[in-house]
């Protein structure tokens, strides 16, 4: 999208056909689910893990997805690309959906970001790409 802003480009195509949903973390966010089970109580650790005598697989993610046309919109809109989004439906979607579960987590406390976080997380990172460019 950056590319088809500086060079004038009127549409940008995006294979599939947008449907699909996706879920992002902000590595941020990852890392302040680390930590806080990193510090849990041992009795909330034990909680856990009884009955299955191994430690259990704690999904960490934000309960929330997107699917890939509003995600196009929202980059297309944070990078300041003002052309048509072009879904190429000859082109593979994949999953329909990829969505973890976070009840674990969350029974146990832990909140994940606000929806906001996509696009503040986008804007970070583009902001860091023009940056460096």
């Amino acid at each position: 999208m950056h590319e088809a802003k500086i060079t004038g480009a009127r549409d940008v195509v995006i294979w599939g056909t947008g449907t699909p949903k996706r879920e992002f973390l902000h590595s941020d966010a990852a890392a302040d689910a680390c930590i806080f089970l990193l510090n849990l109580a041992d009795f909330q650790l034990r909680q856990l893990t009884e009955g299955q005598g191994v430690s259990p697989i704690v999904n960490i993610g934000c309960g929330e997805d997107i699917n890939i046309s509003k995600l196009a919109e929202l980059i297309a809109e944070v990078v300041g690309f003002r052309g048509r989004l072009v879904f190429d439906s000859s082109k593979p979607d994949g999953t329909p959906r990829k969505l973890l579960d976070i009840g674990r987590l969350s029974g146990l406390g832990w909140l994940p970001p606000s929806p906001a976080f996509l696009r503040e997380g986008l804007q970070e990172a583009y902001r860091d790409f023009c940056e460096r460019r």
